[in-house]
């Protein structure tokens, strides 16, 4: 996760100005900034969101740094982490091909494959809440849009959130929708 590239939203206030890549986004936030040499108090008027979780982030503006030399061997992209389990179940995973890191591989993927509609689904209605909150918290309709956003239905939330901002109202629908949910 570390290497992959964050995909943020740039609004000020009700108005999305900027979508894409951390850099792009970056980028728009310093334009924005310096367009019109902005106030402390109009400053807080522009907010970045992450389009995989919808919650706010805050930016690192300065400028970046050159990553330090790489010594050793490469990663490989294994994490040894601690896992507890009771003696039967160390018993069962020994007796498995390949060993217990082996089995426990082949049963995540496995429930990674058989859960991953519900869990993209789980993703999206989370991200769309998060950025609802932060963006419509005190709009009309709030609750019962927040109703039907976790019953699923996209008809009834499109419905209440429609007198909204029309950027608000359109990135909720994308996120609902999965749109930034693809990568």
């Amino acid at each position: 996760m570390d290497d992959e590239i964050r995909e943020l939203v740039l609004f000020d206030g009700p108005y999305r100005i900027a979508k894409g890549p951390e850099a792009v986004v970056v980028a728009a936030f310093k334009t924005a900034l310096s367009a019109s040499s902005r106030a402390a108090s109009s400053q807080a008027a522009l907010r970045v969101f992450d389009l995989r979780t919808g919650r706010a982030v805050d930016l690192d503006l300065r400028p970046a740094a050159p990553p330090p030399p790489k010594r050793g061997r490469p990663r490989l992209g294994v994490a040894a982490r601690e896992v507890t389990l009771l003696p039967r179940h160390w018993d069962w995973l020994a007796a498995q091909p390949g060993g217990a890191s082996a089995a426990l591989r082949r049963l995540v993927d496995q429930a990674r494959k058989t859960g991953a509609d519900d869990d993209a689904r789980r993703r999206r209605t989370d991200a769309a809440y998060g950025f609802m909150v932060e963006m419509a918290g005190d709009a009309p309709d709030f609750e019962e849009a927040s109703r039907a956003l976790f019953a699923g239905d996209r008809a009834r939330l499109a419905t209440l959130i429609a007198p909204w901002p029309t950027d608000i109202h359109a990135q909720i629908l994308e996120l609902f929708d999965g749109a930034a949910s693809t990568k």
